[in-house]
């Protein structure tokens, strides 16, 4: 059977990522350059398709990250998706990047149960718990929430506070006054990267559920955004 190529973006927090997912391996491009998303997006993907040797005609879904996140990143990540699918006739793989930031810290850490947590302003997070499945997807424990990291340290959704888990995200950093370090373990300054979304990309695509262009959302979580 052979290999389907994905391309993957995710700008929804500081980081900027492309990744494209190939037979030999993955490519990724990463960049920390708040404000610049959308000008350095589309050269990195152009790179990292020329290193990993893949032309347009070759690439059989865009993965993207969906949210939650910034707004405008959010936004960039879902429009660009469209673009790209629409110009290459290929579907879109929309995933969590609350999602992804937890199967960085499985990659990167070896964690198995994670809670993933972003800043979301205006005093909040972004936040999910997340464990390893048969030692590759992540799955949600409960649905991605917004919240007051009180709200978070009290462990309102399932008894988290009771569990061992590993902490990941800038969440964390952000609110570090309110939330009590995780049992299993902190990665606090950590970002959603373009290639941890493809584990699940790879799953969707698999399952045949991805999603025509025009279907390449973005999740924002707060209501009237």
């Amino acid at each position: 059977m052979s290999h389907s190529v994905i391309i993957a973006i995710e700008t929804a927090t500081e980081g900027c990522s492309v990744a494209v997912d190939t037979a030999h391996g993955v490519v990724e491009r990463f960049v920390e350059a708040p404000r610049e998303h959308s000008a350095r997006l589309l050269p990195m993907l152009e790179e990292a398709m020329a290193e990993a040797e893949i032309s347009s005609a070759q690439i059989a879904a865009v993965a993207f990250g969906r949210g939650p996140g910034a707004f405008v990143g959010v936004r960039l990540a879902a429009s660009v998706a469209q673009g790209l699918c629409s110009a290459w006739q290929v579907p879109a793989l929309p995933v969590s990047t609350l999602e992804a930031l937890a199967a960085g810290a499985a990659r990167e850490h070896g964690a198995a149960r994670v809670i993933a947590a972003l800043d979301a302003r205006m005093g909040q997070v972004y936040w999910g718990a997340y464990s390893l499945a048969d030692g590759q997807l992540m799955e949600a424990e409960s649905a991605e929430a917004v919240a007051d990291p009180e709200q978070l340290a009290a462990g309102i959704y399932g008894g988290i506070s009771g569990r061992d888990y590993f902490g990941v995200g800038r969440g964390f950093a952000a609110y570090s006054h309110l939330l009590p370090r995780p049992r299993a373990g902190l990665a606090a300054d950590s970002l959603p990267r373009a290639e941890d979304l493809l584990p699940r990309a790879r799953s969707l695509l698999a399952a045949g559920q991805a999603v025509a262009p025009d279907q390449a959302l973005p999740v924002y979580l707060r209501e009237g955004v």
